[in-house]
């Protein structure tokens, strides 16, 4: 006689253990979902609702001078290949007298090469009504060197410290985002252009390093990067 009960009694178990699991693995599939879905519009809030951020992006201005390079030395390797150390500084956005990061590269050859990506804004977003852009540098190569194997200059994803202000203007928690969105411009230059804002390539230039020079990397008037060669002898 218990035996029958006890049987009904393990079916019912399973059928409430096998309901509990599906509910479970349905309520999981829609938390994942709705992040999924608010991790996707919070870079849609940053750009259309965040003020701070707003008026950072807007205060941007014009910028006629963001970097310069210097050659330090030249030698040969064990090899009797060339090897180059250069000084790469960059300047703060909108005080070029104000340096913010200074680093040491050493390249293969006589010959450097300088990735940079353009990220610009639709003139709505700025103060004057005009375009405005940031700069952000992401490697130096020597000319043996493919770019994909080049040293980098920012860790993607992160904030560069020329744009303390604009980082300044977000949350902690709201930083990375923002940061990741902008940076991943470089894979997907139009993911953001329904805001205004978008990516522009073929900005590599290259120069060949001499002793006694200064090569500042300027603006012109159109966003694009050039650079002047200052003899500083």
């Amino acid at each position: 006689m218990n035996c029958p009960v006890n049987g009904a009694m393990q079916r019912t178990s399973g059928k409430i253990l096998g309901i509990a699991i599906a509910f479970t693995a349905l309520a999981t599939a829609a938390i994942l979902g709705l992040s999924f879905y608010f991790s996707g519009s919070t870079i849609h809030e940053l750009l259309t609702e965040n003020h701070q951020l707003s008026k950072a992006i807007r205060n941007l201005t014009a910028e006629e001078s963001i970097a310069y390079a210097t050659l330090q030395s030249q030698q040969r390797d064990a090899n009797g290949q060339l090897v180059s150390t250069l000084r790469f500084v960059q300047t703060a956005s909108g005080n070029p007298k104000q340096i913010v990061s200074e680093q040491l590269f050493e390249i293969s050859g006589e010959t450097a090469h300088f990735d940079c990506l353009i990220v610009k804004f639709a003139p709505e977003y700025v103060q004057e009504g005009k375009e405005r852009a940031l700069f952000l540098w992401r490697r130096i190569y020597g000319e043996q060197t493919p770019p994909s194997e080049g040293a980098a200059i920012e860790i993607p994803g992160t904030a560069p410290e020329r744009y303390y202000n604009i980082t300044k203007a977000l949350r902690m928690s709201n930083q990375s985002l923002f940061w990741e969105a902008i940076w991943n411009l470089a894979n997907d230059p139009d993911a953001l252009s329904q805001y205004g804002v978008h990516a522009v390539f073929g900005n590599a230039l290259y120069l060949r390093l001499e002793y006694d020079r200064l090569y500042q990397f300027k603006v012109n008037a159109s966003g694009q990067i050039y650079p002047e060669v200052i003899d500083v002898r």
